[in-house]
């Protein structure tokens, strides 16, 4: 028989009991877990439905995270907003004399697609060509959040890509530009979006690897690589200036509806100060809305964002939580998170985040604190709401491929984490005995090229099997 002791963390927080690990379990785990790369670090935590620890390796243990933030994010989305009925963030457009000024409010989905059906910025067009035929300048307001693109910690490499693209309370096609490369006899031509000038370094060759790169500030593409003959490829890049993008956008679209635009593309953000963090923006009373898009639900844009690990996403519902008490910047949105995880009892030397969707290097947690964060929400009355968020291993999201065709498969619902040197997953699953067990297993510092993933998962199977 194991001792066990019994442990209160926090006030309103989750009890939690901790019990020397199965000599067993515990063997099986570090076997699976040493066929990983030379050098790899491993925390987990496992525990079982009364909070006992059955599994406990290097549980304090300060991890990278990686996209296991969007954990912390959403739980807060869940206990701060409100998740059902019309999202309240729609886009709007009014005029301004001659000018027509697309105002963001913070909505993730708004959509320039040709088969838009819901939240399409065509509807703003509408509304504006049924009340004017020529407008001035088409501008971009994105200044309902603070312009902080991109979290500290974040590699400045990621921001030309779809990962790292930046965010903005006025968002438009997740921020992303698509852009084709098809071979045409011996020489790569370029289509898709005219928003970037392009630098094509493309050869023709015997398959399709193109790369490409953007330097910060720069409005020019460098494309390099291969592109083989046949249907090309496609890459989606980052957008650097949201909100020029999609008032240049808008420009595009409005000429399509028959309306002449006169004057320039612009923009108005407003810039970050960190003695604004926790206060309150006032402003005068802006011209009322020509009309406003109406997103589907909040819940929808959650699913999205833990099922397919959303990076943009999770970093908007940051800035919404953090403007229903302060300015919506990162420091007011984590200021949030702080909150919950104080009532979830999470120790405070647990966790150290710098954003809302782990692409940050400077973000820590540790499996235990994770646990306990994981056993308080089960606890809270929208949560199994918030499980059916996540991934399913063998089933969808970035766990379709994982767990496939094992016991697991279509019985472990988990957030997936990874960046280079790190990989994550947290959530719950059904052992083979039919009982519940939550979760939390990182593996840092492992070589690049040389993934820890399988490993991690024989050893939550070795896990699953044995209790």
């Amino acid at each position: 028989m194991h001792r066990i002791s019994t442990i209160f963390i926090g006030a309103a927080g989750v009890m939690l009991a901790a019990a020397a690990p199965d000599p067993g379990i515990e063997a099986s785990v570090r076997a699976a877990l040493a066929k990983a790369p030379p050098g790899t670090r491993f925390g987990l935590v496992v525990a079982d439905a009364a909070g006992v620890e059955r599994v406990a390796i290097d549980p304090d243990g300060r991890y990278v995270p990686a996209s296991n933030t969007k954990i912390f994010t959403t739980l807060a989305t869940f206990a701060t907003l409100p998740l059902d009925g019309p999202d309240d963030a729609g886009t709007g457009v009014r005029m301004e004399e001659r000018d027509v000024v697309l105002v963001g409010a913070g909505d993730a989905r708004l959509s320039s697609a040709a088969d838009c059906r819901v939240d399409c910025l065509s509807t703003l067009a509408d509304a504006v060509a049924a009340r004017t035929k020529t407008v001035g300048d088409v501008i971009g307001d994105d200044s309902r959040f603070p312009d902080q693109r991109w979290s500290p910690g974040m590699g400045w490499n990621n921001m030309a890509g779809r990962y790292g693209t930046a965010a903005s309370a006025l968002t438009l096609d997740d921020n992303e530009v698509a852009v084709t490369i098809t071979a045409d006899g011996g020489r790569a031509v370029v289509g898709g979006s005219d928003y970037y000038r392009i630098d094509n370094r493309i050869r023709v060759g015997t398959t399709n690897a193109v790369g490409f790169d953007r330097m910060p500030g720069s409005d020019v593409l460098r494309l390099s690589g291969t592109v083989a003959p046949g249907p090309g490829a496609t890459v989606r890049v980052g957008v650097e200036d949201a909100a020029h993008h999609a008032a240049w956008m808008f420009a595009k679209v409005l000429r399509t509806k028959g309306v002449r635009v006169t004057g320039r593309v612009g923009v108005r953000h407003r810039p970050y100060r960190a003695e604004e963090d926790g206060g309150v923006v006032e402003g005068g009373t802006p011209p009322p809305m020509l009309a406003r898009t109406l997103p589907a639900p909040l819940i929808d844009d959650i699913a999205i964002t833990n099922k397919a690990s959303q990076n943009l996403h999770a970093e908007l519902l940051l800035r919404r939580i953090g403007s229903v008490r302060g300015t919506g910047s990162i420091a007011d949105g984590l200021t949030q998170v702080a909150g919950m995880l104080q009532t979830a009892g999470v120790p405070r030397t647990a966790w150290t985040l710098s954003d809302g969707s782990g692409m940050s290097t400077y973000n820590r947690v540790t499996p235990r604190g994770m646990v306990t964060l994981l056993r308080w929400a089960q606890a809270q009355p929208w949560g199994a709401r918030w499980i059916a968020t996540l991934p399913v291993g063998g089933v969808d999201g970035t766990l379709a491929r994982r767990f496939k065709d094992t016991p697991l498969a279509g019985k472990l619902h988990a957030k997936t984490g990874s960046l280079s040197g790190a990989s994550a997953l947290a959530g719950t699953m059904t052992a083979a005995s039919g009982q519940a067990l939550t979760f939390a297993i990182y593996a840092n510092d492992f070589p690049d090229g040389s993934p820890a993933t399988p490993a991690m998962d024989a050893a939550l199977l070795a896990v699953a099997a044995a209790l």
